[in-house]
């Protein structure tokens, strides 16, 4: 993306951000809440309109949001089964090696209303990535996980980057930013590259 600029009414939130995601990298974006993350990956997944600049995009894109968009009284099949046709796929391997390796393949059946915060979390991700996206972002994409599963997400991305896929991780906190290739943080309306922290120390809301 080049140049992206977008403004509320008397409040501007991008200001001309610019941003590279090649092929095989990890890379994130920490900001405080309100600084605009969620704003640009709406934009940059086509939800919401920019006012200037560009965006593009090479190959398929899986996009995680914050607020997860699911429906309570479908079971976790479902959902596996809807997008399957969204994305016209042949069958669902993939989507059930996610569901192993989030560890969560025994709610297959199981309707969403009755899900924890977590376990909605990894059908979330299951969701954005069982189509074997070349772009991945991701908003928040830990939220509600236990630290296990917060090294199993890692392990995940890490190996999506290994691969040669383009994952974005967007957070409120810089921690553990030693596991990205490169981290930028989102204020004023722009991207400045940050410093990465050891992986295990804990850095406030930035």
């Amino acid at each position: 993306m080049r140049e992206v600029c977008k403004s509320y009414p008397r409040r501007p939130v991008l200001r001309g951000v610019s941003l590279d995601l090649p092929a095989g990298s990890l890379v994130g974006i920490v900001g405080e809440n309100g600084a605009g993350k969620s704003t640009l990956l709406r934009i940059l997944v086509g939800e919401l309109a920019l006012d200037s600049g560009t965006v593009e995009f090479r190959g398929r894109v899986g996009y995680c949001p914050q607020n997860v968009v699911l429906h309570e009284a479908f079971t976790v099949d479902q959902h596996l089964r809807y997008l399957q046709v969204a994305y016209g796929l042949d069958n669902l391997d993939r989507a059930v090696e996610l569901l192993e390796t989030l560890r969560f393949a025994d709610y297959r059946h199981a309707r969403l209303g009755t899900l924890s915060g977590g376990t909605r979390q990894k059908l979330n991700l299951t969701l954005a990535l069982m189509h074997e996206p070349q772009v991945l972002l991701l908003d928040e994409p830990y939220q509600g996980f236990d630290w296990e599963m917060y090294l199993r997400f890692w392990e995940l991305a890490e190996s999506l980057r290994d691969r040669g896929r383009s994952v974005l991780v967007v957070s409120h906190l810089a921690y553990d930013t030693e596991r990205l290739d490169r981290v930028f943080r989102l204020e004023a309306g722009q991207l400045r590259e940050a410093d990465r922290v050891r992986v295990g120390a804990v850095g406030g809301g930035v």
